[in-house]
């Protein structure tokens, strides 16, 4: 059998779909994900009971699959009277699990920040909340950005096991294209071609995002 493009074209605007349900809950979870990482890195410095149970949140989720998590979700959830759409539970699987490895990323950037620092603005007598808006945040940015565009494309890769609980995401379209028509090559490589090109896009926002903070920093007197 040789590669036939016309499989491609002919089903492009159910992938496209597919690319478009992938796109849009990335996006939803990374805008719930990365607020909620930078609060339990917050939480941490609360007390230390406190950093106990976020600690647990952040070991259960990093430790156990995605996948196991969603299945829990989806099907133990109605024993429990929790019914949501396979959508709902993607996007909150997403979410909670992003929002352990930023809580790791932003725990990371904020101790990166020399205490002496923070120590001499609180003697400045610059609150908690101005210290960390002037001094931490800042330097958090430069520091975190990274790591955190290295997350988001792994919650990109990650979100193609959503097609297991039946989100009609690009991997769901592209294994019912297979299905219907029972070439492998076509499909798998259109599949392969869009998530590097999605990957592609994230890591060049972040690349740019990169150099305008670290450009603003060094722009900043003083430093």
């Amino acid at each position: 059998m040789t590669f036939d493009p016309a499989l491609l074209v002919a089903y492009a605007p159910r992938l496209l779909v597919g690319l478009g349900w992938t796109a849009a809950l990335c996006l939803a979870a990374l805008a719930i994900a990365v607020p909620w990482g930078f609060l339990l890195a917050l939480l941490r410095r609360v007390h230390w009971s406190v950093a106990r149970c976020v600690d647990v949140y952040v070991s259960l989720l990093r430790g156990t699959p995605l996948l196991i998590q969603l299945f829990l979700v989806y099907y133990g959830g109605p024993q429990l009277g929790l019914v949501l759409s396979a959508a709902q539970v993607g996007l909150i699987g997403l979410a909670l699990y992003g929002g352990a490895y930023y809580a790791e990323i932003f725990r990371a950037g904020l101790d990166a920040v020399p205490r002496g620092q923070v120590e001499a603005a609180r003697a400045l007598g610059l609150s908690w909340r101005q210290t960390l808006r002037r001094i931490q945040l800042p330097q958090l940015l430069a520091l975190a950005l990274p790591p955190a565009t290295g997350q988001a494309i792994v919650l990109l890769k990650e979100s193609a096991v959503l097609s297991v609980i039946t989100v009609p995401e690009l991997t769901f379209q592209t294994t019912r294209m297979v299905t219907e028509t029972l070439a492998v090559a076509e499909p798998y490589f259109a599949l392969a071609l869009l998530y590097w090109s999605a990957a592609f896009l994230v890591a060049s926002i972040g690349q740019r995002a990169e150099a305008a903070v670290t450009r603003h920093l060094h722009l900043q007197p003083g430093r």
